[in-house]
Formats: C-alpha cells, sequence, structure tokens
C-alpha cells in the first residue's frame, strides 16, 4: 500500500538534505530544519493517501525541525498530525509543553501552532509513522484537541493502544486498497484518534455517538484476537470487560456488517487455518490446534470449522500438503 516518496541513500551527499526539505514540504508540512551532521544525513519516506488524509513512515538521522508563526501565517493546510514513535528518541515542543519520545510513544500536534521537533536528541537515528489529516475532520472541540498537543497519549492499552495496532497493521499491508477503502480507513483511523484523544482528557461524553461506536468496535476486536484462546470468550463476556450492555455490543457489529459471534468465529478459524498448514506442526494433533484457539471439544471444532471452510480440519491439512492446495 505504501509507495517510497523519498530515498536519500540515491543521491549525493550534499543533495540530501535538500531533498529532504523539498520532499516533506509537499508531502508533510513546510518547516524548516537544522542537520547536526548534515554530511552524513540519510533519510527515507514511504507513504499512502487515505482518502483526505495520509499515512507516513519515515526513517531519518538526527535533525532538528520548526514551524513559527510567520510560517503559518505563509502557508497553512490546517492539519493534525499524529505520530507513533517506531524507533530512537525524539522531543516536540508546542504551546509551552515538552513531550519526550520513545519507541512506542504516541503523540499528536497541530499544523497551525508553532512547533519544534527534535529527532534523535542523543545522535542516534529515529523513525515514526505519520498519519495527518485535516482539522476539520476531528469530531471533538479544538480547545480540547488542543490540551493534548505535545502530550504523550497512553498508549499501554485502551483507544491508544488500539490505534497504535492498527496504524501499524496499515503500514505493513501488501495489498493494494480501492479509493473508497482508503476513505473508509482515514474515518477509521480518525475515529480512533478522536477516541484515544477524549480517552486521555476523560472526555469520552464529548464524542458523537459514531465515534464511540467506531471505537468500541475496534477497541473489542482487539480484546477478542487477544483472547481466542479463552473458549468462555461470549458476546456476554466482551461486553462486561468492555462495561456495555449485550444490545450496544451487538448493535455496534450490525452497524459494521457483522456480528459478535461471527468475528470470534472469523478470527479463530483462520488462526486455525494457519496451523493447519504450518509443516512445522504437522505432528500435532488437530483437535489440539482447535483446543488452542478455543475449541476444546474435538467435535464442535470439527463442526464449526466444516460450516466456515467447507471441509474438516483434517482433510484441509492434507490438502495443505499439496503445493497450491488448501488456500481458504
Amino acid at each position: 500500500m505504501l509507495t517510497t516518496v523519498l530515498d536519500t541513500s540515491s543521491l549525493p551527499g550534499p543533495e540530501r538534505t535538500g531533498a529532504w526539505a523539498e520532499t516533506t514540504a509537499l508531502a508533510l508540512v513546510t518547516t524548516r530544519f537544522r542537520f547536526p551532521d548534515p554530511d552524513h544525513f540519510d533519510a527515507r519516506i514511504r507513504a499512502a493517501e487515505l482518502g483526505a488524509a495520509q499515512l507516513s513512515v519515515m526513517a531519518y538521522r538526527p535533525l532538528v525541525s520548526y514551524r513559527s508563526g510567520a510560517l503559518i501565517r505563509r502557508s497553512d493546510p490546517e492539519l493534525y498530525q499524529l505520530a507513533v514513535i517506531t524507533s530512537g528518541r525524539q522531543l516536540i515542543d508546542q504551546a509551552g509543553r515538552r513531550a519526550r519520545l520513545g519507541p512506542g510513544d504516541l503523540v499528536l500536534y497541530d499544523s497551525s501552532r508553532p512547533f519544534e521537533a527534535v529527532a534523535g536528541p542523543d545522535g542516534q537515528p529515529a523513525g515514526s509513522l505519520l498519519l495527518q489529516f485535516p482539522r476539520a475532520l476531528m469530531p471533538l472541540p479544538g480547545n480540547l484537541v488542543a490540551s493534548v498537543c505535545a502530550t504523550k497519549l497512553t498508549v499501554s492499552s485502551g483507544l491508544g493502544h488500539v490505534l497504535r495496532q492498527t496504524l501499524e497493521a496499515l503500514t505493513d499491508a501488501e495489498a493494494e486498497f480501492s479509493g473508497g477503502d482508503r476513505v473508509r480507513m482515514a474515518n477509521t483511523l480518525v475515529q480512533l484518534a478522536a477516541a484515544a484523544v477524549a480517552g486521555h482528557t476523560e472526555a469520552t461524553g464529548r464524542l458523537p455517538a459514531s465515534s464511540r461506536a467506531t471505537a468500541l468496535y475496534h477497541e473489542t476486536r482487539t480484546f477478542i484476537v487477544a483472547h481466542l484462546h479463552d473458549p468462555d470468550l461470549t458476546p456476554t463476556a466482551i461486553a462486561v470487560a468492555h462495561h456495555v450492555s449485550l444490545r450496544t455490543l451487538h448493535r455496534v457489529y450490525r452497524l459494521q456488517g457483522t456480528t459478535v459471534g461471527g468475528a470470534v468465529r472469523r478470527e479463530r478459524i483462520a488462526r486455525c487455518c494457519r496451523d493447519l498448514e504450518d509443516p512445522l506442526l504437522r505432528d500435532v494433533a488437530v483437535s489440539a490446534i482447535g483446543a488452542r484457539w478455543g475449541y476444546p471439544r474435538a467435535s464442535e471444532f470439527t463442526r464449526t470449522f466444516k460450516a466456515v471452510v467447507g471441509t474438516t480440519p483434517s482433510a484441509y491439512r492434507e490438502s495443505a500438503s499439496v503445493p497450491g492446495g488448501a488456500r481458504s
């Protein structure tokens, strides 16, 4: 899904910092730079357009970028930028706040306010995933969002964690998406970003109903994937774990065109198929694979697997050993 828009390794050393400044002005926002070691600067950017949003994967050697009030008055695309730090150490200052960031951390900042960002303050390379989208798409009041800019957002659990996982999964996606798919992904990411901000500020009640529904769907999907091994992973258990009614949970999944039970079943069967195809697991009993993914009774596993895949687990495993066979 991502395409390379800059790789300075193919450029002569003296041209690399200029190429970085020019490319980021076009692909991101216009900023000014200082390079602690310009003779050894190196950087790469891969990016994907997602409707009105853009997702970029960046890696760079140490640099300082800053966006002044004068630069904003000259050119402001009015974007929120949400970064997940993937490697190295980074700092960002905005509106009197400073975030000190390391791998896995999440931070939001605003193109319409001056900021300064330092990548690699320790002299080491750094990298990040960057989602940018129009401020107008954020379904939260500007003053609430402003209160968390240049603040390290919670990602160890909850919606910040879900947002980070979703962004990371998109950067690994190899399939090409249609224009409609990209617009839907952008909407989902913005809704998750809003939910993460609202959760961080304990203001989830200020989210529109559609944002709360999207956030609950993705948060419960992440919960489902983490608990597939549990045979007691029922819609009721999922609803209880997320402090919502069973009726609300079912309604949210209907809005996504699916059911809670169907989502659990698809995730389990997909992992069973993967294990049945794995030649390193040929000596593991079919029933043990079913039990590993939440089907402790062999008869239930066989019945459910056949209903979804169209054949029994044993037959699926046998066909998987034939070149080109058993891909569901």
